[in-house]
């Protein structure tokens, strides 16, 4: 995790986004963004699309015994950090 904000902040910026679709705004673009629990809540998935631009964010979190666990798809960590910590739902 990002020393910017750690996991706790991660997790609870995470978690206050809705389920299912809404757009919102991050770092001065807009997204259109799906966020969804799978088995059970112990596994989410959270991808979004640049309204109007090319950039992507999908990333999955699985909630261990252990602790969170933070998988990005194909892009750094750091970017999805960054993003979710930044993302304001806008509608």
């Amino acid at each position: 995790m990002s020393p910017e904000g750690g996991l706790d902040a991660f997790l609870a910026a995470f978690d206050a986004l809705p389920l299912g679709g809404f757009t919102g705004a991050a770092n001065g673009r807009k997204y259109t963004v799906t966020r969804e629990n799978l088995a059970g809540g112990k596994a989410q998935k959270l991808v979004a699309r640049e309204l109007g631009g090319t950039d992507y964010i999908s990333l999955n979190l699985y909630r261990l015994d252990s602790g969170a666990l933070l998988k990005p798809c194909e892009m750094p960590e750091e970017k999805v950090i960054r993003f979710v910590l930044g993302l304001e739902v806008t509608g």
